[in-house]
């Protein structure tokens, strides 16, 4: 199949143009390290001042002044045009980051979604009245649109990561800046064709493309008042920090993982072991809400625990290449995130950690890492407590409810967890008791749109992407009194 043409300049004010910075970074291959392009642009202080100013200029004129159901139009055009170019966006993907055209279709099918659940709340956005208080004042609460946000993606779901984040800003009356991961920036630079063929008016969404520091250009900006990452916790804390040090502006954190799956001893073998095999090696284990810390209980441990190496193995039979549809896993995103997984392995065989399977590269070379299960690691132990973001699972035996819950908890994150029992009522004690924001009972946790997403710890700074929280997370709130008799209040 032919590669499509790659786009090499920034999305701004509904124009392709080429950064002022004059500078372009080198994309490879995933699945051998050769080059896709040597041009992809990198936005300069010029260039996101540039894309602040029209976005400016689109709240005050037109986007922001748009009627709620003429903004909805606008969101539902979009979500069928998004939808008519799947198989385009999917394949750039794919060429960016190995993710298998089967998954990368899959992944590329949920923006749709969101766009059009969010326009249906363009023109519900109520406020409220409080009822007389007595002495002739009356209260307003309104919800307003905050003006010029800014979103910064992680690699492994770029269209996820747009949607869930431009969707409700644009619902809400706000325009929008948008950088994509520097490892995935291709379907992102694609979307500019669809943005003006859906009608959004100059500078309502612009994409531009960069390394972290043109994502410090963003956190920094003083007329940037709402930015919402999705990466790291250690380059959270950067977006925090920089968003703290220039405006105080909103901030949403949806950080990294190391979430518990506990596996009872009444639960369904099978299922169990297909959501801690298939479902957690989605996107070759490249997933933030990855319940890569396996909790079995003592009773059915052996007999899980082979089961689950049997299930890996076979999988590892089905890591191919990305273009093919009979691929399941592919390479990871590049050779940084390759070495970074063997250093784990590495440091686990110096921990005493043992391999069931697993632990080194697969027969294809290159970026290709073999599903890999460890177990017999200390409590301390890196692969125990740091998120790999790779196709390795660890594993520990409990005996008791407290003990799982107690291992469940004691970690910094506190993105997801899962829970398999048959036992309702064990099911809804344990999850009341395990510290995460987001939980799974007898399946993988995979999020929605129309539920809150985000984390507890370290994983997230409590405010909330998806569902209503994530509408309301880019409103701000106003309160209004109205005093009908003339006089002083006091």
């Amino acid at each position: 199949m032919d590669s499509p043409k790659l786009k090499n300049q920034l999305f701004i004010n509904n124009e392709y143009i080429p950064p002022k910075s004059g500078h372009f970074l080198t994309l490879r291959n995933p699945r051998d390290d050769s080059i896709l392009s040597e041009q992809i642009p990198i936005a300069g202080k010029e260039d996101v001042d540039n894309a602040v100013v029209v976005a400016q200029t689109a709240f005050k004129t037109t986007w922001g002044r748009l009627p709620g159901v003429e903004r909805a139009k606008v969101l539902l055009k979009f979500a069928d045009i998004l939808e008519e170019n799947i198989p385009l966006l999917a394949r750039l993907e794919m060429l960016a980051m190995g993710q298998p055209i089967g998954v990368a279709m899959e992944l590329a099918k949920l923006g749709p979604p969101v766009f059009r659940y969010y326009a249906g709340y363009c023109d519900k956005i109520y406020g409220q009245m409080l009822p007389e208080d007595g002495n002739g004042e009356y209260s307003l609460v309104q919800y307003q649109p905050m003006g010029v946000c800014a979103g910064i993606a992680a690699w492994n779901a770029t269209m996820i990561f747009f949607a869930h984040k431009v969707a409700p800003a644009l619902a809400a009356g706000n325009t929008f800046i948008f950088k994509p991961s520097e490892k995935s920036p291709l379907a992102s630079l694609a979307l500019g064709d669809l943005i003006k063929s859906a009608g959004f008016p100059p500078g309502t969404i612009n994409i531009i493309t960069g390394g972290g520091e043109t994502g410090a250009l963003l956190a920094s900006h003083m007329n940037i008042r709402k930015i919402s990452f999705t990466g790291s916790s250690a380059a959270g804390r950067k977006v925090q920090q920089a968003a703290t040090a220039s405006n105080l502006k909103s901030v949403t954190l949806e950080l990294g993982g190391k979430s518990p799956s506990i596996i009872f001893d009444d639960a369904d073998m099978e299922n169990a072991v297909h959501h801690s095999s298939a479902s957690f090696l989605l996107n070759s284990g490249q997933v933030c809400v990855a319940a890569s810390r396996l909790l079995v209980h003592r009773k059915i441990a052996e007999s899980f625990m082979d089961q689950l190496k049997a299930r890996f193995e076979e999988l590892a039979g089905a890591m191919g290449d990305p273009e093919s549809p009979e691929s399941y896993l592919g390479p990871l995103a590049d050779r940084a995130q390759t070495e970074r997984v063997l250093g784990y392995f590495e440091q686990a065989r110096k921990d005493g950690v043992r391999f069931m399977t697993g632990g080194c590269k697969h027969e294809r070379g290159g970026n290709y890492i073999q599903p890999t299960i460890m177990v017999d690691g200390s409590p301390d132990s890196v692969t125990w407590t740091e998120e790999i973001f790779g196709p390795a699972l660890s594993i520990r035996i409990f005996d008791t409810e407290d003990e799982a819950i107690q291992l469940a908890n004691d970690t910094s994150y506190g993105l997801s967890a899962c829970v398999y029992t048959s036992d309702i009522a064990r099911a809804l004690r344990v999850t009341s008791l395990i510290e995460a924001g987001n939980i799974a009972v007898n399946s993988n946790y995979l999020p929605g749109h129309t539920v809150p997403f985000g984390g507890w710890k370290e994983s997230g700074n409590g405010s909330r992407e998806a569902g209503l929280a994530g509408l309301k997370s880019f409103m701000e709130t106003k309160s209004v009194l109205i005093n009908m008799k003339v006089g002083p209040r006091l």
